[in-house]
């Protein structure tokens, strides 16, 4: 396809002039230079403003560049709407807009409804020339906006920024191709289907925003009463209000409901216990508190809570054909998959994150390049000043009897002896600390490393009680995890050396022993309340860090800079 630069506003004017001169006296001349000439002008203006005064967002600086680039192709002419009626691109181009909440996207940020009405009104009467090449600049605007939206999401930056962009994308030539093919009906579906995240995640969540919006819809959904904790076994008063909604959710058959009465036991209790275990709530079977508050949550609620997942999937740049780890910060879980993996994580485990009050595990995407058995425990800075020297002052045997050492430059041991003088050093950062390698090390026996800003690992721990818990934010930042040995053999699955009984050598072995991996893996610590399951039904969970609430008024403030 030949490209042509649009001319200049002066080279316009001339041109015209031309035209009028070359037509005799008396002669009008033709309408089709004259609009071809207000349509240029108007495209120009709105496309030099980097503004469009019909959008509800009316800055297009982002993707001026884009619109520019089509109309330049066309040497200026309209691209949606030059004849009546409208060409059937322009139509499809409007109803992949007015789809937008299928991917859990606002119709309204892409003037889907204005662009709707101002067709229909550009094919029912006739229109200047100015005002349809608006609607026409409006149309690429909000289009060119939905694809990139599909494609990166709506923040700009997002936490996941700095992992690097995705491979950059021909909108202009996409949409160009589109529009000029027979079937652009077909083409700009398709365009949609190839630009929004190719995750197997991605698809199941927009089948169940599609279920949950039914829910939220439906009127019999009555929030359950308040009252005492109610045991299995129990009498409850609002028993079908709750057989109703567990059906409706699907964690009860309808078959399976019980016979009339109100007494709560059988296949209800077994069935929220599969929703507790949906909300990652101790499965009891008790009716407490916070099962009544996750039962009683506005479905609206859930709703926005998928929609702010697809949002976060699509900050996650292509990973490829590689096996890759995912650890879900509000799941408190570890999840890890082979590549093009349809049925599900090969390996799942529990995990701890850090406090949501002061010491977050951030959000990233990283590469895990080795993992370490037997490591030592650099404690950290901040570590040290908060919490290991105020022990030591109370109790300079302290280090001893956690097996931790101090060192200095090129870690020379200096001992585990604390007298005022190395308190002083410590203090001064000329010193630090750090806990030998072994079964009570804070790291556990096994450490994996994907180097990042934050400093932040996945290690082993000997804490293993807090794996039994609900709520399992307790770390400095870095995450724990319950089965290290397990994600070693994973992890170390191309290297054949490493086969179990050498991982145990290692583990048993008396210093630090570091393992390469062939091919690093990607990690995405991630974080999303939201989860569809292999099963088809959802998992939710609590927002611990209140990002769901902040991404949601980023949302509304619109869209980022460019």
């Amino acid at each position: 396809m030949l490209l042509f630069m649009a001319p200049s506003h002066r080279t316009r004017r001339l041109l015209l002039l031309l035209l009028l001169v070359a037509i005799p006296i008396g002669i009008p001349a033709p309408a089709g230079a004259q609009d071809s000439l207000v349509a240029a002008d108007t495209v120009q203006a709105l496309v030099a403003s980097a503004r469009h005064p019909w959008a509800r967002w009316p800055d297009f600086a982002r993707h001026v560049d884009v619109v520019k680039r089509l109309y330049d192709q066309r040497a200026g002419a309209l691209l949606w709407s030059d004849g009546i009626p409208l060409p059937s691109a322009a139509r499809a181009a409007i109803a992949q807009l007015l789809a937008a909440s299928d991917h859990g996207l606002d119709p309204r940020d892409y003037d889907a409804a204005t662009l709707d009405s101002l067709s229909r009104r550009l094919e029912l009467s006739p229109t200047g020339m100015a005002e349809r090449a608006r609607f026409d600049v409006l149309l690429t605007v909000d289009l060119v906006r939905y694809l990139d939206d599909l494609r990166l999401g709506r923040l700009h930056p997002n936490p996941l920024s700095a992992a690097g962009d995705a491979p950059p994308a021909d909108l202009a030539g996409f949409i160009a191709g589109a529009v000029a093919g027979d079937r652009a009906s077909d083409s700009l579906a398709g365009l949609v289907a190839a630009l929004q995240p190719q995750f197997t995640q991605y698809r199941d969540l927009r089948a169940l925003l599609a279920r949950y919006r039914t829910l939220a819809a439906d009127s019999t959904l009555v929030p359950l009463p308040a009252g005492p904790p109610v045991h299995p076994g129990e009498p409850y008063a609002a028993l079908a209000k709750l057989r109703h909604t567990l059906i409706a959710l699907g964690d009860l058959a309808l078959d399976s409901a019980g016979a009339p009465g109100d007494l709560y036991e059988g296949a209800t209790a077994a069935a929220v216990r599969r929703f507790q275990q949906r909300h990652a709530l101790e499965p009891d079977g008790i009716l407490g508190r916070q099962t009544r508050e996750a039962l009683n949550t506005p479905l609206a609620h859930r709703v926005e809570q998928i929609e702010l997942a697809l949002e976060r999937l699509r900050w996650v740049p292509p990973i490829g054909g590689r096996r890759f780890l995912v650890v879900n910060i509000p799941a408190f879980q570890l999840l890890a998959f082979e590549p093009e993996a349809a049925g599900g994580p090969s390996l799942t485990m529990r995990v701890v994150v850090g406090r949501a009050l002061d010491q977050r595990t951030p959000v990233l995407l990283e590469e895990l390049r080795y993992v370490e058995f037997r490591p030592y425990w650099n404690v950290p800075r901040s570590i040290l000043v908060k919490e290991i020297i105020p022990r030591l002052q109370r109790d300079p045997g302290y280090l001893s009897a956690n097996q931790m050492e101090i060192v200095g430059a090129k870690d020379r041991v200096v001992g585990d002896e604390v007298t005022p003088a190395v308190l002083a050093r410590l203090q001064g950062g000329e010193l630090r600390v750090r806990q030998r390698p072994g079964p009570a090390n804070a790291l556990g026996l096994v450490k994996f490393v994907f180097p990042n800003a934050a400093d932040v690992y996945m290690h082993g721990t000997p804490q293993t009680e807090l794996f039994a818990r609900a709520r399992r934010d307790f770390s400095h930042g870095c995450i724990r995890l319950e089965e290290p040995m397990a994600l070693a053999q994973w992890v170390l699955d191309d290297r054949p050396e490493w086969s179990p009984e050498r991982i145990d050598s290692a583990l048993a072995g008396p210093g630090t022993t570091r393992v390469l991996l062939v091919r690093p893996m990607p990690v995405l610590v991630f974080y999303t309340t939201a989860v569809a399951r292999a099963d088809g039904s959802a998992s939710f969970y609590s927002d611990v860090y209140k990002l769901d609430r902040k991404l949601v008024e980023a949302l509304r403030a619109g869209p980022g800079p460019p």
